[in-house]
């Protein structure tokens, strides 16, 4: 099955300590739910809810449907191993990852655990890495922007729980300065997009999508979903 999503136009307005206002675009990655450059590889019975891409790289390994067609992992969504298509959702990625380093950070995080904490809306800054160990409690709607130097790491069993509207299709983003890693049965949310790459750990599961600007992106019986057209 063939699903097109629209590109996103987000308009997002937060206040904290006065009014900060940002405009975050999302072009034509926000059809992905996985997108890498150089390889997307996937170990046991990861289902992907969107879009599977890489580029510059062609090789998309352990999903039906793509050109290997080997399994075991699924998607529902189109393939695209190389190609324009890849190439532009690569353009429109850097671009938003380029907005999300701009925007002027309303919170330094630095050295603090993301796990324990309770977050409304806002742009929240780590000079160097992240770290998730058990919850992360995101209450409210907004943009949630979280700025990561370098690499974002999270816990075997390490959860966000959403309150009272905030949203991890539209409005949670990390922007991640090189890789990421998640330790087994994370369930996370929001639009990862990273420098270099991801490995997401056997069992974890992400509302939102998963891009790598440079590097790989690498899958083990995961969940990873993006909304039908229209849901959001």
């Amino acid at each position: 099955m063939n699903i097109k999503y629209p590109a996103l136009i987000l308009l997002v307005f937060f206040s904290h300590v006065g009014h900060v206002s940002a405009q975050i675009f999302m072009g034509s990655e926000s059809t992905f739910a996985v997108l890498g450059a150089t390889t997307v590889t996937n170990t046991g019975g990861t289902q992907l809810q969107g879009d599977l891409g890489v580029y510059p790289g062609t090789a998309i390994t352990g999903f039906f449907g793509t050109n290997e067609n080997d399994g075991p992992g699924t998607f529902v969504g189109t393939s695209y191993q190389g190609g324009a298509v890849a190439q532009q959702a690569q353009a429109d990625a850097l671009i938003t990852y380029n907005q999300l380093t701009g925007l002027t950070s309303t919170q330094d995080l630095t050295g603090q655990d993301l796990g324990t904490l309770t977050l409304s809306a806002g742009v929240y800054n780590f000079d160097s890495t992240a770290q998730l160990t058990g919850t992360l409690t995101l209450d409210g709607p907004g943009l949630y922007v979280f700025q990561i130097g370098t690499t974002l790491t999270t816990a075997a069993n390490s959860a966000i729980v959403l309150l009272n509207d905030a949203n991890p299709y539209t409005d949670i983003f990390w922007r991640i300065g090189t890789s990421s890693t998640f330790g087994a049965n994370t369930a996370f949310s929001g639009t990862l997009i990273a420098d270099q790459s991801h490995t997401l750990g056997t069992g974890s599961q992400l509302d939102g999508r998963v891009i790598a600007l440079n590097g790989a992106v690498m899958l083990d019986n995961n969940l990873v979903a993006i909304p039908e057209p229209g849901t959001v």
